[in-house]
């Protein structure tokens, strides 16, 4: 079977870090987007796209030095769906997996098995124990037209209602969001 692709949506506006952009801010010793990057970088994967503002030079540049296809969202405001639906336009693979650029303790066997969670019900997702779905989700191609007819700042949440959920301890979901998350 074919290696999904992964798309990275690191496009987000950061509005609760401030005016600094928080996936290039230092976080445990290296900018906080570069844990999620090294991270897929340890898996098999047909193609790694990363969704950036447009303006963000300093992101782009180290995704891209990462090996990453960066994909520009000349239009963030729209919301986060606007990003998922740039992605998704490039992917190649027959599957993606949706990760955050903010969420930096998401490890490489909790991305396997939501692949493996994945591949056999076409679609799968991320959760705390008693939670709701949020990434890292798998999406089959069967599901990219529902993925490019999103629109506003939910993501893909509304898709994930029945899809099969991989849980981890929270910390390992957790994102980082404010100045304080990086102490």
């Amino acid at each position: 079977m074919a290696e999904p692709a992964v798309v990275l949506l690191a496009a987000g506006l950061s509005r609760r870090y401030g005016a600094v952009g928080k996936l290039v801010a230092n976080y445990r010793g290296k900018p906080l987007v570069l844990h999620m990057a090294d991270t897929l970088n340890a898996m098999v994967l047909s193609q790694r796209i990363a969704v950036c503002r447009s303006g963000d030079d300093d992101l782009a540049a180290l995704l891209e030095g990462r090996g990453f296809e960066v994909v520009l969202n000349p239009d963030t405001a729209r919301g986060m769906a606007s990003s998922l639906v740039l992605g998704i336009e490039v992917v190649e693979a027959d599957a993606a997996i949706v990760c955050l650029a903010d969420m930096p303790n998401v490890s490489v066997g909790h991305l396997n098995a939501v692949i493996h969670a994945g591949r056999r019900a076409g679609i799968a997702a991320s959760a705390i124990e008693g939670g709701s779905p949020t990434p890292p989700a798998y999406f089959g191609r069967a599901h990219f037209a529902d993925l490019m007819a999103l629109e506003g700042d939910k993501g893909a949440r509304g898709l994930l209602g029945n899809a099969p959920l991989v849980t981890a301890p929270a910390d390992e979901l957790a994102d980082v969001d404010i100045p304080a998350d990086f102490r």
